[in-house]
C-alpha cells in the first residue's frame, strides 16, 4: 500500500530560477530566511548570488537588494553583462537596488562597541525603497575583516541574521571557505537556515563544479554532489537526485531511415524513448547509421539533437552527402542542432551538466552522441555517468542513439563498462576480411521488446545510400564482400548448366516422343490399310457369293420350268 501523502505543513520556498537548483532543493531557497552560499574563490558565488536576485526580479515579481562589500555597482553590472543581466536598467525600473559599502581594512580603528546599526539602516533604505522581498550580502568576511574580537563579531553576526529573518527578506549571503570549516569565521554555518557550498575542482587537469546542499532546515532535499555549469547562458545545475525506473514505455516505431534494418526488426523499427547502442570499430559506419536515424526524424518533423566528439556539424555533414543524405536543410530549418566539443574540454560531469542544459533547451526528441566511447576518466566515474546519462534521457522519453568504438571484432560486452546491458536495442558492425578486401557486416545483436533477425547483414554503403544485402550462407559457410558475389555466380552458372542439361533432356524425351508417334502413326496407317484390304476383299468375296446364289437361282429355274 503506498503511503499516504503527509499533512504536515510545506515550508515556504522562494524560487531561485535556477535551471535545476529548485530540483535539487525541492522548490528553492527558504522564503523569509537566510542562506549561506560558501565557496573557494572563483566558484561562483557571487554570480549564483545575482542570479537568484535577476530572475526574482524577472520572472517572479519579487524586487531585490544587492549589497557589495566588495565590487563596485558599475563592475558588477560589467561582470555579469555577458550573461544577459542588465543591471542598469533593472535599477532604473526599481527592480534591483545596489548598494557598494566601502570597507578597508586600513581605514577601521576599533574603538568601543562595534554594532551593525549602520549598516541595518543603509540596508532597511534600501529595502524599503523599492519594496525588496530579497537580499544578497556579497560578501561578508569583508565586512567583518577589521574585526578582532571574536565574540563581537559572532554577536553581530548572530545580529545580522536575526534582523534579516524579522523583516522576512529571503537572503542569500556569500562567504569565503575557510581551514577546517565552511567559512572563515565557522559561525554562518550555523546560524543559517540553509547552506550552499560551491566547489571547483581540477583533476586532470580538468575542472569541474560542483554544488552540495550541506543543510536545509525543516525541508528534504538533494544530498549528493550535482555539477553546475557556468556559461554564457548563466547557470544551470544538472538535478540527478536517484536512478529510479519510474519512466514509461512507448509503443510506438520510428524508422531508422535504413529500409534494411527496419525489415531486421519485426515492427519495423526501433520503439520511442528506447536506447540504442551502435557500435563497432573504426570506419564501419556507426555515424552514418545514426545520421540515418536523425535525417529520418528531421523527416517527420521532429528535433533532433546530436552530441559530437570527433567531428564538427560541418565535418558530419559533408560526410553524410557521400551516401546520399543531405542534413544542412534540417540545420537550417531549426530541427537539427549539433553540439561539438572536445571530450578534454570539460569533465564528465560538466558533459553531462551542458548536455542536461541544453537539452532541456532545445527539446529534441532524439538524442545522438557520437561516440560516447570518447569520454575519458576513472571506470567508476565513467560507469555512473553513463547511467545518468541513460536516466535523464529516459526520464524525459526521448530516443537516445549512442556509437561505441570497439578496438576488437568480437561481441564481449567485456570494455563497454557495462554500457551495452543498459541498452535496448544494440547494433553491432564489424569488418569481414578475407581475399584481399573489407567488408561491413551488421549484426543486430539484442532488441528489448520485439522479435529481430539473428541472421549477419553485409552493409554497403555508396553514393546511392545505404543498402544491406543478405550474406551467403551454405556449404562454404558464411561469405561477404567478393567471396559472396564469386559464390552467387558459381551458382548461377551451376545453375544455368542444370537448367540447360534438364532443357537438353527435354529435348531429346520431346524427340524420342515424337519419333515414338511417327511410328505409332505408320503402324496405324500400315492397319488401316489392312482393314481397308480386309474389308475389300470381304466385299468382293460377299459380292462372288451373291453372284452365285443368283445364278444357282437362275439355273434351278430353268431346271423347273424345263420339267
Amino acid at each position: 500500500m503506498a503511503p499516504e501523502p503527509s499533512t504536515a505543513p510545506a515550508l515556504p520556498k522562494a524560487r531561485t530560477g535556477i535551471s535545476g537548483f529548485d530540483d535539487v532543493t525541492y522548490g528553492g531557497l527558504p522564503e523569509g530566511r537566510p542562506s549561506l552560499v560558501c565557496g573557494a574563490a572563483g566558484c561562483g558565488k557571487t554570480l549564483f548570488a545575482i542570479t537568484f536576485l535577476v530572475n526574482g526580479a524577472t520572472l517572479f515579481d519579487e524586487p531585490g537588494v544587492f549589497m557589495s562589500f566588495e565590487e563596485r555597482a558599475e563592475d558588477l553590472a560589467a561582470n555579469v553583462a555577458s550573461l544577459g543581466y542588465d543591471l542598469d536598467k533593472l535599477v532604473s525600473d526599481r527592480k534591483i537596488a545596489i548598494d557598494h559599502v566601502r570597507v578597508e581594512r586600513g581605514e577601521i580603528e576599533e574603538s568601543g562597541e562595534y554594532d551593525l546599526d549602520g549598516l541595518f539602516i543603509r540596508l532597511a533604505y534600501a529595502v524599503e525603497s523599492i519594496g525588496a522581498k530579497r537580499v544578497v550580502l556579497d560578501t561578508i568576511e569583508t565586512l567583518f575583516a577589521g574585526l578582532t574580537d571574536a565574540a563581537v563579531l559572532r554577536s553581530e553576526l548572530r545580529r545580522l541574521f536575526g534582523w534579516l529573518k524579522e523583516r522576512e527578506l529571503t537572503a542569500v549571503i556569500t562567504g569565503e571557505r575557510g581551514d577546517g570549516h565552511l567559512t572563515r569565521q565557522g559561525l554562518e554555518e550555523y546560524v543559517s537556515d540553509c547552506v550552499i557550498l560551491l566547489d571547483n575542482r581540477v583533476e586532470d587537469q580538468i575542472t569541474t563544479r560542483r554544488l552540495r546542499v550541506v543543510k536545509y532546515r525543516g525541508s528534504a532535499h538533494g544530498t549528493n554532489e550535482y555539477p553546475f555549469l557556468i556559461d554564457e547562458q548563466g547557470i544551470s545545475v544538472l538535478p540527478v537526485t536517484s536512478a529510479d525506473l519510474d519512466y514509461g514505455a512507448s509503443s510506438d516505431v520510428l524508422s531508422s531511415g535504413i529500409d534494411g534494418l527496419d525489415a531486421m526488426l519485426a515492427p519495423g523499427g526501433f520503439f520511442r524513448g528506447s536506447s540504442i547502442l551502435i557500435s563497432g570499430v573504426a570506419g564501419t559506419g556507426k555515424t552514418t547509421i545514426s545520421s540515418h536515424l536523425l535525417d529520418a526524424a528531421c523527416r517527420r518533423g521532429e528535433r533532433c539533437m546530436a552530441f559530437v566528439f570527433e567531428e564538427s556539424g560541418a565535418q558530419i555533414c559533408r560526410n553524410a552527402r557521400s551516401v546520399g543524405l543531405d542534413l544542412q536543410p534540417h540545420i537550417d530549418s531549426g530541427l537539427l542542432r549539433f553540439e561539438a566539443a572536445r571530450p578534454s574540454l570539460y569533465g564528465l560531469e560538466m558533459h553531462l551538466a551542458r548536455m542536461n542544459r541544453d537539452i532541456q533547451t532545445f527539446e529534441p526528441t532524439i538524442v545522438a552522441i557520437d561516440p560516447v566511447s570518447a569520454l575519458r576518466g576513472p571506470v567508476t566515474e565513467l560507469q555512473a555517468t553513463l547511467l545518468r546519462m541513460v536516466d535523464m534521457l529516459k526520464s524525459r522519453g526521448i530516443t537516445a542513439v549512442f556509437t561505441s568504438l570497439r578496438t576488437d571484432g568480437t561481441f564481449d560486452q567485456a570494455g563497454d563498462l557495462g554500457l551495452s546491458s543498459m541498452m535496448d536495442a544494440w547494433i553491432k558492425l564489424q569488418d569481414v576480411d578475407a581475399n584481399g578486401e573489407r567488408t561491413r557486416t551488421l549484426y543486430v545483436i539484442k532488441a528489448r521488446g520485439m522479435s529481430h533477425s539473428n541472421q549477419v547483414r553485409e552493409f554497403q554503403m555508396s553514393a546511392s545510400g545505404v543498402r544491406l544485402v543478405d550474406a551467403y550462407v551454405g556449404p562454404a559457410g558464411v561469405l561477404t564482400g567478393t567471396a559472396r558475389v564469386v559464390q552467387e555466380a558459381e551458382e548461377q552458372a551451376a545453375l544455368l548448366r542444370r537448367r540447360q542439361d534438364s532443357e537438353r533432356r527435354r529435348r531429346e524425351v520431346l524427340r524420342r516422343r515424337q519419333s515414338l508417334e511417327r511410328q505409332i502413326a505408320e503402324l496405324r496407317a500400315s492397319l488401316d490399310l489392312a482393314d481397308e484390304e480386309e474389308q475389300v476383299i470381304l466385299s468382293e468375296d460377299e459380292l462372288r457369293e451373291s453372284l452365285l446364289n443368283q445364278e444357282r437361282t437362275t439355273i434351278a429355274g430353268r431346271r423347273g420350268a424345263a420339267e
